[in-house]
């Protein structure tokens, strides 16, 4: 007799073990922990602080735990938080609107004029030297103690790095773009407006990024000399007083407006120049 031929019977699909399901689980996870890494260190950092605060007493006029700079912001009204928060951005836009109003015509001139170049660029290397710290108190009885001195000891440390990084944009147009409006008989206007100054947007952009944090940097330096409103004046009071979670619930408001005002910039370009962008970011 034949012998019987015997076969494992076949499993059905929903018995059969889903071999990607481990991976595929994986990849979530992953994704998942890539996306919020950020806010799971800034949460972990939190933890760590009040924690490190709590177990080794740390005196809070010493540092105070992220609990007690809350209830410092408590212990202080809206509507004071909202006067020097006010203050601050009213200097800080001021200045911000007139590095970028000064910087970028400046640079255009740079890039046309070789000779202007070697003229003006050594005094704008010279001036930002010049520690602003040291000069504000002069700026400020020369011109008052109106929001003018403000603005311009703003302008002063903004200005810089849109005027240099526009410079060195415009300048690297490729010269096979320079030479081809040439041979197209553009004059000197058209070839800024329409070769350089669309090849420097990307260095343009990076340069206004850079100069939102200065810009809130220049406006509490000026409301550390001389101020009655703004949140740098309410740090040097709330500190005199040793009052320092109040101190450090105003640096926290000026790390946002930073935060804010460098996301409102990539927004901006996002929205008017989004070929500017690197494609990762597009």
């Amino acid at each position: 007799m034949p012998s019987p031929i015997t076969s494992a019977p076949a499993s059905s699909p929903a018995m059969q073990p889903d071999a990607r399901r481990g991976p595929s689980l994986w990849r979530r996870v992953s994704a998942l922990i890539n996306r919020f890494s950020p806010a799971l260190a800034f949460i972990g950092l939190l933890l760590v602080w009040e924690i490190g605060c709590r177990v080794f007493k740390v005196p809070a006029f010493l540092l105070p735990s992220p609990s007690m700079i809350v209830v410092g912001a408590q212990e202080q009204s809206l509507a004071i938080w909202g006067t020097h928060l006010w203050a601050t951005l009213r200097v800080a836009l001021m200045g911000y609107a007139m590095a970028i109003v000064i910087s970028i015509p400046l640079a255009m001139m740079l890039a046309s004029s070789k000779t202007l170049a070697r003229t003006v660029y050594p005094l704008i290397v010279i001036v930002h030297s010049t520690p602003i710290v040291a000069i504000a108190p002069i700026i400020v009885v020369t011109m008052g103690a109106s929001d003018l001195p403000r603005v311009v000891i703003t302008f002063l440390i903004t200005f810089f790095p849109i005027v240099v990084t526009t410079t060195t944009g415009l300048l690297a147009t490729p010269e096979e773009l320079i030479e081809l409006s040439r041979s197209l008989r553009a004059d000197r206007t058209r070839e800024m407006l329409n070769i350089r100054l669309p090849f420097a947007l990307p260095y343009i952009f990076s340069a206004l990024k850079i100069s939102t944090t200065l810009a809130v940097v220049g406006a509490v330096v000026a409301e550390f000399v001389a101020a009655e409103h703004g949140l740098g004046y309410f740090i040097q009071f709330a500190t005199s007083f040793f009052k320092i979670n109040q101190s450090f619930a105003a640096l926290i408001l000026l790390v946002a407006i930073s935060l804010i005002f460098f996301q409102l910039v990539g927004l901006v370009q996002r929205v008017l120049a989004p070929w500017s962008l690197p494609k990762s970011e597009r």
